[in-house]
């Protein structure tokens, strides 16, 4: 049954391993590229002194300016890391929705099932070995990744918790492509036809994984609070790399009267007509900023309970579809 197994995806393993060599190919030249970039300009020092509440603002300013000379010359590179989201989804779509739908829309199934193997044992070895190999294929991903999109999580304000870059790097690449491919043999076994299966998977993995990134994941752990006033220095106590969950400006009462923004001014610097620093918003006297945010520091904790919420759907997907292999005619 494993030497079976082997012949009959030997094919799908080969053109995984080239397309990821190809993938090397493209990515560790830039990857080289952006990181002695990122050492000529010595950001590594800046991520440091950013950090530190007391660094001249003289220091602040300078760091600043070679983060914005960082970014202009590699922030075209987040289109490219839009694609490699795509990779995941992608392995669920070739190797999960094919697995059981292929067998039985061309009717081999019945072949395999009366030649003395069982449909628990065939869906357990077939199941088992395609989830080692995407295991393994998907870490070597996740760690590749990593390595690549550091400089430029490091050059961001949100860091590797922002957008699009936590769903790259650390282990929930692991998680995401085990979903994948269960979501497209469960979608096999319920449809049994390969497109529809190949369809359902798409849209399914798309489903789960905006759901978790929006409703779940800011919740994982209470998001903590600073305020600090719109007149003088701003807050001290955010560093780089944590992620904003939300801001804006409130009234001492703790009326919200502007969003997704803040007003930092001088210490009684007023506009030309003598109205005080926000006045036109109509700030009272005593009215702060208002930042809900998760620290940086958390990182780790929320890969592990992403790739664990992930890997769990991935079981009881793979169960299911057990129990439905069971069942088929």
């Amino acid at each position: 049954m494993i030497w079976l197994t082997w012949r009959q995806h030997r094919k799908q393993a080969f053109y995984t391993l080239l397309g990821m060599a190809v993938l090397a190919a493209v990515l560790v030249p830039i990857g080289v590229a952006m990181r002695n970039t990122f050492a000529d300009l010595d950001l590594a020092t800046c991520v440091r002194q950013l950090n530190d509440a007391t660094v001249s603002p003289e220091t602040r300013n300078g760091c600043d300016a070679s983060f914005h000379r960082f970014s202009n010359q590699y922030g075209s590179l987040n289109l490219l890391a839009v694609l490699l989201i795509t990779l995941p989804v992608l392995v669920g779509l070739f190797w999960g929705a094919p697995l059981v739908a292929r067998e039985v829309e061309q009717g081999t199934h019945r072949f395999v099932w009366t030649q003395g193997v069982g449909r628990a044992r065939w869906a357990l070895v077939k199941f088992g070995l395609v989830g080692v190999g995407v295991v393994l294929v998907a870490a070597l991903y996740g760690l590749g990744i990593s390595w690549w999109v550091e400089p430029l999580t490091s050059a961001a304000r949100e860091g590797r918790l922002g957008l699009i870059v936590f769903d790259l790097q650390g282990i929930v690449p692991i998680g995401y492509t085990l979903f994948a491919v269960a979501l497209g043999i469960f979608a096999g076994t319920v449809w049994k036809r390969m497109l529809p299966a190949m369809g359902i998977t798409l849209a399914g993995f798309i489903g789960v994984r905006a759901a978790v990134e929006i409703l779940a994941r800011p919740h994982y752990q209470p998001a903590r609070t600073q305020t600090f006033p719109i007149e003088g220095d701003g807050p001290a106590d955010i560093g780089r790399g944590d992620w904003i969950l939300t801001q804006g400006v409130r009234n001492p009462d703790g009326t919200m009267i502007a969003e997704d923004t803040r007003i930092q001014c001088p210490s009684g610097m007023k506009g030309p007509d003598g109205r005080v620093c926000g006045a036109e918003l109509g700030v009272e006297p005593g009215a702060y900023n208002w930042q809900l945010y998760q620290p940086a520091d958390r990182f780790w904790l929320f890969q592990s309970i992403e790739t664990g919420i992930f890997v769990a759907l991935a079981a009881l997907l793979l169960y299911l579809a057990v129990r439905r292999v069971r069942r088929i005619a």
